[in-house]
């Protein structure tokens, strides 16, 4: 298996530091809103690859982060007259919830950065313990950029051009030694939340943070570290130089970012009006239809989301459960049990698509290509199976599909769609629960309807509904 490795430049031969054992970190989102379809990418590419790895036998320890702690969260802490843990614990339970209608799996440990505080004191202390960092007169405590002799090496920039024209990591303040030097703990302001440390009553400043958790709970060397490519410079960068400086070896063997993604050929923002969260993709489809989008191209390409490419992703996806769906009526309706000579060579020839299926994820994690592998089982099976074959050759070949769709994180176990009978009994049920004051219940009808892809809205004339 090979993957491209952000740090070379080129696709490398995936060997991991422990036989049989892959440890990656993924930075995960600030939780102080819904988290947008921007933060959905490398949750849904690097949770398939994740699951390929699983496929192919590894034990996998899979950390991803939720910051706790942060500008945007204390603003909206204040703005709601609320501790900034309300909002955290808020957002990550909100996320949590995308997260598993995206069917992304949990991780092997969610770590919380406000968890972690003492850690990151430690690595502060060993930093400046071996000259990488000071603290300045106010107790705000900086890296020294120019002290790590391999700084840019991620992101191939150069400190010199840093410091003549760029202004990516330069923060004003007298107080530092020299321009390119970043945060490493910072002192409190009036109203936000503060630790003791050594140098001033404060926090840590965001880089730290995930230096500290990956630490912690992968080791000082793990196998991979991913994110979205907009992580490269500063963020990971900056990881890179506390991580070898403090641990003395090297952080990461492998680094992998995703693409961007973009609204209509424009990048998304409120202030274009083409910013969508993931529960407003929820008003309008199923989840695993943008699960599905997301896979539609391969994760290190910038990837364009619009309504029409929407529609064909649903419609491929529906191609791809419709023949799922399919063989489990054959499966319930043929009379026959036992597989023939000739269905078991048709069994056997399906093995093609599954080569081509791995050969796509080996090679960089192609999920496009392994789509189009799971198109061709699809088309065969729906011209190789009916009711008149046996259960086992039925039963077979939808395993088959069913492990592929699996290592992508498609469901093709879907609930039977609601009758509209249904639909209006559940709506009177909930009518008569409000009238009774039995909120609780109301709201879990509400909340059962929208999974099932039923949409309300509460009007003067009566709830009327939709199909998502």
């Amino acid at each position: 298996m090979k993957i491209f490795n952000t740090m070379s430049r080129q696709k490398e031969e995936f060997v991991p530091l422990e036989e049989g054992k892959v440890s990656i970190y993924v930075c995960g989102p600030t939780v102080y809103n819904l988290i947008h379809i921007g933060n959905a990418r490398p949750m849904i590419v690097f949770d398939t690859f994740r699951r390929y790895l699983e496929y192919k036998g590894y034990e996998v320890n899979y950390v991803s982060n939720f910051t706790d702690v942060d500008d945007k969260i204390i603003k909206k802490a204040n703005e709601e007259g609320v501790d900034a843990t309300v909002i955290s614990e808020r957002y990550i339970q909100e996320c949590k919830k995308d997260m598993s209608d995206m069917n992304v799996k949990p991780a092997t440990t969610h770590p919380l950065a406000t968890k972690e505080i003492q850690g990151m004191i430690d690595m502060i202390a060993t930093l400046i313990d071996k000259g990488y960092a000071y603290a300045a007169e106010d107790g705000t405590v900086y890296y020294r950029t120019r002290k790590f002799a391999e700084y840019g090496k991620l992101s191939h920039k150069n400190l010199d051009d840093l410091q003549a024209g760029h202004r990516d990591i330069k923060v004003t303040g007298d107080l530092k030694e020299d321009a390119l030097d970043f945060v490493l703990w910072k002192p409190k302001k009036e109203g936000e939340p503060y630790w003791e440390s050594p140098w001033c009553e404060g926090r840590p400043g965001w880089h730290i943070e995930c230096s500290v958790m990956s630490k912690k709970y992968l080791g000082d060397e793990i196998d991979i570290h991913a994110g979205g490519e907009d992580l490269i410079f500063p963020h990971h960068e900056n990881e890179i130089a506390q991580s070898e400086a403090a641990n003395g070896v090297p952080f990461a063997k492998y680094w992998m970012h995703n693409g961007f993604l973009n609204i209509n050929n424009q990048k998304m923002s409120k202030s274009l009006g083409n910013f969508f969260t993931v529960r407003d993709i929820a008003e309008k489809y199923d989840l695993q239809v943008l699960r599905f989008f997301m896979l539609s191209a391969h994760y290190r390409s910038p990837l364009n989301f619009s309504a029409d490419l929407m529609e064909a992703a649903k419609n491929g996806l529906d191609r791809i459960v419709t023949a799922a769906t399919t063989l489990k009526r054959q499966m319930d309706a043929t009379q026959v049990e036992a597989m023939s000579a000739e269905e078991k060579a048709l069994f056997d020839a399906t093995e093609d698509y599954v080569k081509k299926f791995e050969a796509a994820m080996d090679d960089d994690a192609n999920t496009a290509d392994a789509v189009s592998a799971v198109f061709e089982l699809v088309k065969f099976v729906n011209t190789n199976a009916s009711s008149d074959n046996s259960r086992m050759y039925l039963q077979l070949l939808y395993s088959r599909m069913n492990t592929l769709c699996d290592v992508l994180g498609i469901i093709l176990e879907q609930e039977e769609e609601l009758l509209d009978a249904d639909v209006e009994a559940l709506i009177q049920e909930r009518t008569d629960a409000k009238k009774a004051k039995n909120f609780a219940r109301a709201d879990e009808i509400r909340e059962e309807l929208k999974n099932r892809g039923i949409i309300l809205e509460d009007t003067r004339e009566g709830v009327k509904w939709k199909r998502a």
